[in-house]
């Protein structure tokens, strides 16, 4: 049986990579289907997801999805209570990754890596150095200097953070992800304790003087955060609509 394991548990091996059973051929090098699925409620991508990870096989393609979500603030499922200070009429979620509660909401590109770590001998810290790389690498080449930190998940600008990430691997195969703020509304993340973390202050793109949009960071993101993952890095958009880049 495949195990079920969230995250923070950063330091503990996800795979035995010494008894992995031979892979299907030509399944592991595949690059994932990406999708773009622009704004979507929270809810309903949380359950594609769990449907999603419930009902492939040991031969499907991965995915990785990007998305934008309406305002919600999620629980991770070890949350405490506490860090949710005044949500007031902004949805509260219950869901099954691991970390505290965070908000998402428009102006936020949230990227959902749907990946069979086990076939692809992906471990847990790998996968995360790998969400935070891709974001690193994007502020870098626009010269603005990003980092992460060991303690905590995510990528953060000085003491500000810029993008979360919290994870559930089930049945050998990853889904939650990353969150990058792009130009939003930071208002509602001074009604929590963003992460669990008293005080912690938040900052977005736009802030930090990168112009782009959410779909533009989509396409730019994409290709970064393959290489990262040393998969295929031909960006190839499935039949939903690829999000595009603006117009010079």
């Amino acid at each position: 049986m495949r195990d079920a394991r969230t995250l923070p548990m950063l330091d503990a091996p996800l795979l035995d990579t010494g008894t992995s059973a031979a892979l299907p051929v030509g399944v592991a090098a595949a690059a994932p289907v990406l999708r773009w699925l622009g704004r979507l409620e929270y809810r309903h991508a949380f359950a594609r997801m769990q449907s999603f990870n419930e009902q492939r096989h040991d031969t499907a393609r991965d995915e990785i999805w990007f998305l934008e979500h309406d305002s919600v603030f999620t629980l991770g499922m070890n949350a405490r209570r506490e860090h949710l200070l005044a949500p007031g009429d902004i949805p509260v979620v219950q869901t099954d990754r691991g970390g505290q509660v965070t908000y998402h909401g428009p102006g936020q590109l949230v990227v959902y890596p749907l990946l069979d770590v086990r076939r692809l001998r992906l471990g847990v810290r790998q996968l995360v150095q790998a969400l935070e790389n891709s974001v690193i690498r994007f502020t870098a080449e626009r010269d603005v200097h990003t980092q992460a930190r060991r303690d905590a998940p995510g990528v953060y600008v000085g003491n500000c953070k810029l993008a979360s990430i919290g994870l559930r691997i089930k049945r050998g195969c990853s889904y939650h992800g990353l969150a990058v703020n792009v130009a939003m509304n930071r208002e509602p993340f001074g009604r929590i304790n963003p992460c669990g973390f008293a005080g912690l202050e938040v900052t977005d793109l736009a802030t930090l003087g990168i112009d782009v949009a959410v779909a533009e960071l989509a396409q730019l993101l994409a290709p970064l955060l393959l290489e990262a993952l040393q998969l295929p890095s031909s960006v190839e958009w499935a039949d939903t609509a690829a999000p595009q880049r603006l117009a010079p």
